[in-house]
């Protein structure tokens, strides 16, 4: 947490009670309380209040990206989309249009692994590519609550590098499950690891996202992020994801997909 977060709310307090005991709220007052506002609505969105998608136009942004799905499985999608209301990632540059990708059973908060459809499923090179490098070892997490794993959000990811030069991480494996490294070419549809939940996550899911920059060169956040879109799957090219509270309960309402293409190679040449 920043501390111009910090320092915001306590500036609107001090300003409050100054204003209130003199009666008086002069335009310095004023002009303070405005830019204590600004600092404060970034830190807002963490609590998800006053969120905005973050201003990159998905018509002018490229390249894109157009891959198959990274599971055989039928998923469903918990965040995805173009608006804050279906993919709360689009307030972030970095992963602007990225998606996270479960399988039922989920979203019911259990703390066991197992209980999560995705758990340990395998996750596929969703486009054929070099990897550019992997991430393995990091911990399963216990799921239920966000893990708060600011120090290693990814978890275990691969990243793969594409024709256009940009990046495309898949996060949130299992430890262990990672089975490619720097410089493997792998075959779309290719395993290439295991659905987990490391990293900084609520539940088993896939987690995956198109960039710009080399992840190794920026942090998360830092790069920008570009649009990505599936193929080979029975659902529209960019499915959305979200969710209902429904008498107490959370209830997904994302996409159903399920990739039709053809059966993933058994071996990378």
């Amino acid at each position: 947490m920043s501390a111009g977060f910090l320092l915001a709310p306590l500036s609107l307090l001090v300003l409050f009670v100054h204003a209130v005991r003199n009666r008086r709220f002069s335009r310095p007052m004023q002009a303070t309380s405005a830019l204590a506002v600004l600092v404060l609505w970034p830190g807002l969105w963490s609590f998800g209040i006053l969120t905005i998608a973050f201003p990159y136009d998905l018509e002018s942004s490229s390249p894109s990206a157009t891959v198959r799905m990274p599971s055989n499985e039928t998923l469903r999608v918990g965040w995805g989309g173009d608006e804050v209301s279906t993919n709360y990632h689009a307030m972030t540059p970095d992963q602007r249009w990225a998606y996270d990708l479960l399988v039922e059973p989920a979203g019911h908060g259990s703390e066991v692994l197992e209980d999560y459809g995705c758990y340990n499923t395998p996750v596929v090179a969703p486009v054929s590519a070099r990897v550019h490098y992997a991430v393995d070892g990091a911990p399963d997490h216990v799921p239920g609550e966000v893990s708060m794993d600011y120090k290693n959000p990814a978890g275990n990811h691969v990243v793969l590098q594409l024709e256009t030069g940009t990046y495309l991480l898949i996060a949130h494996l299992k430890p262990g499950s990672v089975l490619v490294s720097a410089g493997d070419e792998v075959l779309e549809g290719e395993t290439i690891g295991a659905c987990g939940n490391s990293g900084n996550t609520s539940e088993p899911h896939i987690h995956i996202h198109h960039q710009r920059q080399d992840p190794k060169d920026r942090s998360l956040i830092f790069p920008e992020g570009l649009p990505l879109y599936f193929r080979d799957h029975d659902g529209e090219a960019m499915p959305k994801g979200g969710f209902e509270i429904r008498d107490g309960e959370t209830a997904l309402t994302g996409a159903i997909v399920r990739h039709i293409g053809a059966d993933p190679p058994t071996s990378s040449p």
